[in-house]
């Protein structure tokens, strides 16, 4: 089929390789604009327009796809469908219809739950135990159209947003191509989604990503390892020099003797010279940090470089 691909991260980049390996003749890439990238902050193309570029697809990047003459020039495609995967903007219904079969969106997450932009974060830090992606015709509602695919995994109590990203990007993709093959066949099947069960994963607030010791150590694992390794959950060291910051980008729960409730060590205390912190019930074990500036590290190295006594509370 004659396609338009509208994606901009990493996470896009296994669907356009795969229609393309599929086939697919992809008559623009769309992508967010430029922007600055990277530790040193340089402006630098997304991961779907460096890709793009590299494969010789031509390439737009509105800085938003609502002006009428933008409109227009994508209609001129004269497409057969639009796919879209984590593209980063809002389109309007005359985008949606200009396609002869429509527009259709990779999400990562089992619809209606988590509808929006942090479906896989959010499933994390919730203890979902099990996610997917699915294909869903777009309309202007926020994630509301039917579904036409879909697939499963589990999320894994060692899974990360990282190691759940990368994993949901290869079965997106595939799905995709399959989606897409059904439905120029004529045998797709869009069933709606269903009224019951709707949640929301709005956008990370920097404010959700501070520590709360005080909350249940399977609370506590699951904000780490949902923003690990981006934007990351934090807490402050004290040190003989002031307070240091450290993003912790794993854990694991653990079982520890007299922690939480009454008689229990007090939330953010360190019990023993391995990383083992108390929550507000249970604890959790810090197996991977990252000071401020540095690299990251296992909890081994980390505290070679940096002795945490068991009693030192965290913050």
């Amino acid at each position: 089929m004659r396609l338009a691909f509208l994606g901009t991260p990493d996470f896009s980049v296994p669907t356009l390789a795969a229609l393309m390996e599929a086939g697919h003749q992809i008559a623009c890439v769309y992508a967010q604009p430029a922007a600055p990238r990277g530790r040193g902050q340089a402006v630098r193309p997304s991961p779907v327009e460096a890709f793009a570029r590299e494969q010789g697809l031509e390439v737009r990047t509105p800085a938003s796809l609502k002006a009428p003459e933008d409109i227009s020039a994508f209609a001129a495609l004269d497409l057969d469908a639009a796919v879209v995967a984590a593209f980063g903007q809002i389109l309007v219904a005359e985008v949606l219809e200009a396609p002869r079969l429509g527009a259709f969106n990779l999400h990562a997450s089992l619809l209606p739950r988590w509808r929006g932009a942090a479906p896989i974060q959010r499933a994390i830090m919730a203890g979902d135990p099990v996610t997917g992606a699915q294909i869903m015709r777009m309309t202007v509602g926020l994630d509301e159209g039917p579904v036409l695919g879909s697939c499963e995994t589990r999320i894994d109590r060692a899974d990360t947003a990282a190691t759940l990203h990368d994993r949901l990007a290869r079965l997106g993709a595939q799905l995709m191509v399959e989606t897409l093959a059904r439905l120029e066949r004529g045998e797709a099947v869009e069933r709606p989604q269903p009224e019951v069960g709707v949640t929301y994963a709005r956008k990370i607030r920097p404010s959700e990503t501070r520590i709360r010791w005080s909350a249940p150590a399977a609370r506590v694992d699951g904000q780490i390892r949902g923003l690990s390794p981006f934007p990351g959950a934090w807490f402050t060291l004290p040190t003989p020099r002031g307070p240091v910051r450290v993003k912790a980008l794993m854990s694991t729960v653990e079982a520890a003797d007299g922690v939480g409730g009454a008689t229990g060590a007090a939330p953010g205390e360190v019990l023993d010279d391995r990383l083992l912190v108390a929550c507000g019930e249970g604890a959790v074990r810090l197996t991977r940090l990252q000071r401020e500036g540095r690299a990251a590290q296992d909890a081994e190295a980390f505290l070679r470089g940096l002795s945490i006594a068991p009693g030192v509370r965290l913050d």
